[in-house]
C-alpha cells in the first residue's frame, strides 16, 4: 500500500541497465513515490529540469555524460542545487565514494544492493531535506542545537555555550549545509575566507574543540573519511543481542 509520505515525492532513477532501473522503480513506486526514469545523462538532466524531482537515484557509469558530470551539473544549477542524490553504483573504491561525496551526493550505495535498504535511505534523505534548519529571526535549529545569528548565541538543550567567533562561523556553516559533505578546503574558504596561512589541520583542531563544547550534541558533526565533515543526526546505537544469545556466549566461555 502506498504511503502518504511517498505519495508527495518525485524520484528520478538514472541507470542504463533496464533490469536495475525496473527493480529500483518498482520498489520505490510500491512505497508510493512518483517515479520517472532516464537511461543517459542528457535525458536525466532534462527530466531533472522539467520534472523537478525531490531526489535522484544516480548511477555513475553511464554512456556519454558520467554520473559525476550529472551530479556536478545538478549542484551547479539553481533549480536543482538542493535536490537529494543517492549514488547507486558498482564502483566501490574509496576514491569513487570520496569524489561523489565531495561533488555533493547525499549518500552512496554499492551494487549489489538491498532494495529495502535503498528505500529506507531514500526516506531518510527526504525526511532530512524536509526538516528546515532555518527558523524565523535568523535562527538555525538542528536537534538539541539552536544557533541565533542575530544574538550571536548558541544553546544546546536550552543551555547557552560559549564559542569563539571562528567556532560560531564553523557551526553556522555546518548546520546551514546540513546533510551535505563539506570538504576541508570548502570550510577554509567559507569560514576562514581561505587565508593563505591557514592549514587544513586547523579545521580538524577547531572541529575537535567545537565537538567538545557541544558535549553529546557534538556527535552531530560527522567525520567523512578523506573528505571533510557533515552535520547530520547521528545513527542510533545497534540494539543489544537477545538475552538468549548472551547466555549462550557466557555458556561457551565457561566451558572453554
Amino acid at each position: 500500500m502506498p504511503t502518504e509520505t511517498g505519495a508527495a515525492h518525485r524520484i528520478l532513477v538514472v541507470d542504463d541497465e533496464p533490469d536495475i532501473t525496473g527493480l529500483v522503480a518498482y520498489h520505490l513506486a510500491k512505497e508510493g513515490y512518483r517515479v520517472t526514469t532516464a537511461a543517459n545523462g542528457t535525458d536525466a538532466l532534462r527530466s531533472a529540469r522539467e520534472e523537478r524531482p525531490d531526489l535522484v537515484v544516480l548511477d555513475l557509469m553511464l554512456p556519454g555524460l558520467s554520473g559525476y558530470d550529472i551530479l556536478a551539473e545538478l549542484r551547479r544549477r539553481e533549480e536543482t542545487r538542493e535536490v537529494g542524490v543517492i549514488l547507486l553504483t558498482a564502483r566501490k573504491e574509496e576514491p569513487d565514494r570520496v569524489k561523489g561525496l565531495t561533488l555533493g551526493a547525499d549518500d552512496y550505495l554499492a551494487k549489489p544492493f538491498s532494495p529495502k535498504e535503498l528505500v529506507l535511505r531514500v526516506a531518510a534523505i527526504l525526511r532530512r531535506l524536509a526538516a528546515p534548519a532555518v527558523a524565523s529571526g535568523g535562527r538555525l535549529a538542528a536537534g538539541p542545537i539552536t544557533l541565533d545569528r542575530g544574538a550571536h548565541r548558541v544553546t544546546v538543550g536550552g543551555k547557552e555555550i560559549e564559542l569563539t567567533a571562528t567556532e560560531f562561523r564553523l557551526l553556522d556553516r555546518l548546520i546551514e549545509r546540513r546533510d551535505r559533505v563539506l570538504s576541508r578546503t570548502q570550510l577554509l574558504e567559507s569560514v576562514w575566507r581561505a587565508q593563505p596561512d591557514i592549514q587544513t589541520r586547523t579545521v580538524d583542531m577547531h572541529v575537535q574543540r567545537l565537538r567538545s563544547k557541544l558535549g553529546d550534541a557534538g556527535e552531530w558533526i560527522e567525520t567523512v573519511r578523506a573528505v571533510g565533515y557533515r552535520f547530520r543526526e547521528p545513527s542510533p546505537p545497534p540494539p543489544p543481542p537477545p538475552a538468549s544469545t548472551r547466555r549462550s556466549r557466557r555458556s561457551r566461555r565457561s566451558r572453554s
